[in-house]
């Protein structure tokens, strides 16, 4: 029996069910309708040069749509050099920049990249990809109900249906959520609202996970040094910085030789600007969900939360110019208020 417009429509209000795009569809059905196209392709391994890998194998939704792994596993088991970042805060905490070095400045531009990166979905272009969405006619449907005024369908109705997904994916109201936007005390305990004032005052935190905004952001959206994979490549610095700029100028994307250059990715936005000031800086993640986000840095080696602070509050010091000196119950403090973002 062949798909039919009406049979097509039914199969995309069965994936409206339950997902966070149900809120928008009173608000805008044709938004609706293309969250959940996005849903669709963002859960389709189908669309990776082995069949097997999709957006959703790195994103989970229980894990704050990360997948708890140090660095990715792309198509033919092949390994990355990043951490997954959460998806989970990406509208709400308003981001301006996308992945670790923020090589992209729109997030149309970021949901195309991981399709065609060779350590991850593996596609070789826009082309084969479009090959691949265009296989499923049941699909073909609903791109054009979704998308009425495209005589052909393009990567461009393909990142706007994923762009419009990943926006739908903000996570749950938190506690610390409901104890600042409503004005409850009850949700934070004594040793978590101990927590939020070192966060706030000798922790240093809110420096750079600002708690701005409403719901907060818990970024600054700017990039900082963190000391993770520096140390590595201390010694032959001059030589992979210099390789960079060559590889630069030969046009290479810089999604792809980060994957590929495990020394590279260490070099953070210096990838993006090539100025020498922004070596090893790396973009400030929302801490929304950090508790389900382990392990933690943008090469995934610091493994647990408790890690994740020692090594904050150590560089925290030196920024300071004077260590923090913060006591197993203050660190203690500050993880139980961490677990309520």
């Amino acid at each position: 029996m062949g798909f039919t417009a009406l049979s097509a429509l039914l199969l995309f209000a069965v994936a409206l069910k339950g997902d966070a795009a149900n809120r928008h569809a009173a608000a805008s059905p044709q938004i609706a309708l293309r969250i959940a196209l996005g849903k669709q392709l963002f859960n389709d391994p189908r669309l990776s040069a082995d069949g097997k890998i999709s957006c959703a194998s790195c994103h989970i939704p229980a894990k704050a749509y990360t997948d708890g792994r140090r660095v990715a596993i792309g198509v033919y088991g092949r390994t990355g050099t990043r951490n997954t970042p959460s998806l989970a805060a990406i509208e709400i905490s308003k981001n301006v920049s996308f992945f670790w070095e923020g090589r992209r400045t729109t997030l149309e531009q970021a949901v195309i990249d991981p399709l065609t990166n060779p350590m991850e979905m593996g596609l070789q272009d826009k082309t084969e990809l479009i090959q691949k969405v265009e296989q499923n006619s049941g699909r073909l449907i609903v791109f054009a109900q979704a998308f009425p005024e495209a005589k052909v369908i393009g990567a461009e109705q393909v990142s706007a249906a994923l762009t419009d997904y990943v926006r739908s994916l903000n996570s749950p109201e938190s506690a610390y959520d409901r104890y600042t936007l409503q004005g409850d005390r009850r949700p934070l305990n004594p040793q978590a609202q101990f927590g939020l004032a070192l966060f706030r005052g000798k922790g240093r935190c809110a420096d750079c996970h600002l708690l701005a905004g409403s719901p907060v952001l818990l970024t600054d959206h700017a990039y900082h040094r963190t000391g993770g994979g520096l140390n590595a490549i201390s010694q032959y610095l001059p030589s992979l910085t210099e390789a960079v700029i060559q590889r630069s100028l030969q046009g290479e994307a810089i999604g792809n030789r980060v994957a590929t250059h495990e020394d590279e990715a260490q070099l953070g936005r210096f990838n993006v600007t090539r100025d020498p000031a922004d070596i090893g800086l790396f973009r400030t993640p929302s801490l929304r969900g950090v508790a389900l986000t382990a392990p933690y840095m943008h090469d995934g080696s610091i493994p647990t939360l408790e890690d994740a602070i020692d090594q904050e509050v150590y560089y925290r010091g030196l920024q300071a110019g004077y260590p923090l000196n913060m006591s197993v119950e203050e660190r203690t403090a500050l993880k139980a208020f961490l677990e309520t973002l």
